[in-house]
């Protein structure tokens, strides 16, 4: 599916000239960090959209947008259960 957005030529003209890189890629990578972070997609959706080639890709993209993933309690137990089953 292609998504057309409509922005003023002056004000796209002065966001592209302030921002780095193609306008287009901001507008979905805003578009699909949004949608992650408010669990509409999931992180295999969010790789694939963005065409990252590997979850490090997308780790890093995470990682420079300041998104933490949730570590709950269940985790930190299920990883505390992995550790003890392997002698730790």
């Amino acid at each position: 599916m292609d998504l057309t957005i409509q922005i003023p030529d002056e004000l796209a003209g002065r966001l592209a000239a302030e921002g780095s890189g193609d306008l287009a890629r901001r507008a979905l990578e805003g578009f699909a960090l949004e949608e992650f972070k408010i669990g509409h997609i999931t992180k295999p959706e969010l790789r694939r959209l963005l065409g990252f080639e590997t979850r490090y890709e997308l780790d890093g993209f995470l990682k420079a947008h300041q998104v933490c993933e949730e570590y709950t309690l269940e985790d930190f137990e299920r990883e505390r259960d992995a550790l003890k089953s392997l002698g730790f």
